[in-house]
């Protein structure tokens, strides 16, 4: 015994000792998440602007991360209403204050009325602040023309990618063939994939028609079922409408089709619906999935399972890291709503100044409201509309490059252009152990400055290469910034032929 323990304290003193953590001794699934939106090339982009702060030559003054759909990191002027508001609730003291308009002073009072302590500070409910709920549920019932809806269906989250992530672990049982899967758009938001592999999961892939502008074809998620029922046993559809990475918007009939589909083969429905005030293309419209399903009637209204998500990240606000969203359940069992609400008290609650902002998003001011001229058409409206010609741009400029196709951005915030590579830049990029689309990625950044994500980060047909561009960066910088890609492009095809 004492020998044993003179060699346990040798190998300490000797550094020998294997930390109780390690590659090897961790969680296996956590190894296997990946998340391409923060990946490695956006590491190496904080690397070279580490390098240009510090003096290091480069063919580029600055990096343009356009890999992320972060408004405000790109420019984007926070909305003044909804600061407004959050500052008088943060900081009471300026309710005293001229400089406040008397509508963002009743809004703030109301909130803190509402809160524990008349605090911001206070923790709130676990499923967020009751009376925010209620506006949440408001807010839902005028966007689907009346139809109801409850406030204790409705969870508000630290942005909409907790929500999925608590709805997904909610879904998820079995080992083996009867692990759950859950079907995703191909390409699809890597949140997805990531959630999936962290709690081992299985991931069925369905393809987006690219031909079709990406749209969502209901033979395929067939194939996709079929399929996968072979080594898993599917529990879950996922939709992301309008579509991220792909900018697609869902019609009407499309979503009838859906739903259909689910209840036939009883697959409980998620609908990311984060990007439903981002709609440009004309004769394009955003519907609910909520208003859909309820207006179809029985048998679907009463008995489909869907749970819709939204995030104040998105839309017209940019207000990402305030992560604010909120959940909406239909259908649930109650039961395991019960459950849901457990899991998200274990979680405490969502921010506080998330759920403000989130609270002024679904009830802006009113018409007859002093700051309503401001935000509605000063602000709101001049927000969507320089998307809605970004969008346009994007897919102008990109279309008139050689090599790279770019289908319409009806929605949501990002291109997702296809570019053809030469067989020698995909012989060299094997030659590195890189995806193709990667090694151009990479290649775009250290030449050009220029962040974009590689398709293959988000899922794409096998021989197809794909990137990720958030149209964000303001107009100034857009056009150069899409000439600058698609002349690389040109370079780099040159290069490798």
């Amino acid at each position: 015994m004492a020998l044993r323990a003179v060699e346990h304290s040798q190998e300490a003193a000797n550094g020998l000792k294997e930390k109780v953590l390690t590659l090897d001794s961790m969680n296996p699934c956590v190894r296997r998440v990946e998340y391409a939106v923060r990946g490695p090339i956006v590491q190496r982009a904080l690397e070279l602007e580490q390098e240009l702060r510090q003096g290091v030559k480069k063919p580029f003054t600055e990096v343009i991360r356009a890999n992320i759909g972060d408004a405000q990191a790109m420019g984007q002027i926070p909305i003044t209403f909804p600061r407004q508001v959050l500052a008088l609730c943060v900081h009471p003291d300026l309710l005293n204050s001229p400089d406040f308009p008397d509508d963002a002073k009743r809004r703030a009072e109301r909130i803190l009325q509402a809160c524990g302590g008349h605090s911001l500070g206070a923790y709130s409910i676990s499923a967020g602040v009751q009376m925010i709920r209620e506006d949440v549920a408001r807010y839902i019932e005028r966007r689907d023309g009346g139809i109801p809806a409850d406030p204790n269906n409705i969870f508000l989250s630290t942005g909409a990618s907790d929500a999925i992530v608590t709805v997904l672990k909610l879904l998820v049982t079995g080992e083996g063939r009867t692990r759950t899967g859950v079907l995703i758009p191909t390409p699809q938001y890597p949140l997805y994939s990531a959630a999936l592999a962290e709690f081992n999961a299985v991931q069925v892939d369905y393809y987006l028609d690219e031909e079709r502008a990406w749209a969502l074809d209901v033979a395929e998620l067939r194939r996709a079922l079929r399929q996968a029922r072979d080594h898993c046993r599917p529990r879950a559809l996922c939709v992301i409408n309008p579509g991220n990475p792909t900018g697609q918007v869902q019609t009407r009939a499309c979503i009838e089709d859906v739903i259909r589909f689910a209840f036939e083969e009883r697959l409980f429905l998620l609908a990311d619906e984060v990007y439903q005030d981002n709609v440009y293309a004309e004769g394009s419209q955003f519907h609910s999935f909520k208003k859909v399903l309820t207006e179809m009637g029985p048998p679907y209204a009463a008995r489909q399972e869907l749970a819709s998500f939204h995030s104040i990240s998105k839309g017209f606000m940019g207000e990402c890291g305030f992560r604010g969203g909120y959940v909406e359940v239909v259908n649930m069992d109650a039961a395991v709503k019960q459950q849901m609400q457990k899991l998200r008290s274990v979680r405490l609650c969502p921010p506080t100044p998330g759920q403000v902002l989130l609270d002024v998003a679904v009830s802006p001011p009113a018409p007859s409201d002093p700051s309503f001229a401001q935000f509605q058409a000063q602000e709101r409206r001049a927000v969507l509309a320089e998307l809605a010609a970004k969008a346009k741009l994007t897919e102008q400029v990109f279309n008139e490059a050689p090599g790279i196709r770019c289908n319409p951005v009806q929605g949501a915030m990002y291109s997702f252009p296809r570019m053809e590579l030469p067989p020698r830049a995909v012989q060299r990029a094997q030659e590195l152990g890189l995806a193709p689309d990667m090694f151009f990625c990479l290649r775009l950044l250290e030449e050009t400055g220029i962040c974009v994500v590689p398709g293959s980060g988000f899922g794409q047909r096998e021989g197809t290469y794909h990137f990720r561009m958030t149209i964000l960066p303001p107009m100034e910088k857009l056009r150069p910034l899409l000439e600058k890609l698609s002349q690389f492009h040109a370079k780099f095809t040159c290069e490798y032929s």
